[in-house]
């Protein structure tokens, strides 16, 4: 149950990065702005409620958290540099080739956490902490200045490891 509502999060996500690429509404910031920040409450929602009981399961699962952690630190970075590109260019080559960084990073973590960690999340979360999530989901937004455990904070610039991955990506 956990598992379909979280995969479908997924799913809704990358239509709206999508649809700022292409098809009929292509480079509305709008819908892109919407999927930006349904990801960050979904990343939350993952290192808040998923991921601390993963942690206590299995060797295997409790060892793919901090993969998983990583890769939303790199996401997070790349949503601040699309964040300010929206803002100022709306759908300029910048923010497309961000797009589809975005997208390429998001495929292989997207089938990771889907394939392992949501598999294993209707065993796993105890009754509370699955009633929490799933109220969340629901229910409830981003925490205001709340940011993922691995976003690049410690730079002299905030976004100078997101410049430096966005640079040396071949998109």
């Amino acid at each position: 149950m956990t598992r379909a509502a979280l995969e479908r999060e997924h799913r809704e996500i990358d239509a709206g990065i999508e649809s700022f690429t292409s098809g009929s509404r292509a480079g509305d910031a709008l819908s892109l702005s919407g999927a930006i920040q349904a990801l960050r409450r979904h990343i939350y929602l993952e290192e808040e409620f998923l991921f601390p009981s993963l942690r206590e399961g299995a060797q295997p699962l409790s060892a793919a958290v901090p993969v998983m952690l990583r890769e939303h630190g790199q996401v997070w970075d790349v949503l601040d540099l699309l964040e300010r590109e929206i803002v100022t260019a709306s759908r300029g080559e910048t923010a497309l080739t961000l797009c589809r960084q975005l997208m390429g990073m998001l495929s292989p973590h997207h089938l990771k956490e889907e394939e392992v960690l949501y598999a294993a999340a209707d065993e796993l979360l105890t009754r509370p902490a699955e009633v929490r999530l799933r109220g969340f989901l629901a229910y409830a937004r981003l925490p205001a200045g709340w940011a993922c455990e691995m976003a690049q904070q410690s730079h002299s610039h905030p976004h100078a490891s997101a410049v430096r991955l966005f640079h040396s990506r071949d998109c």
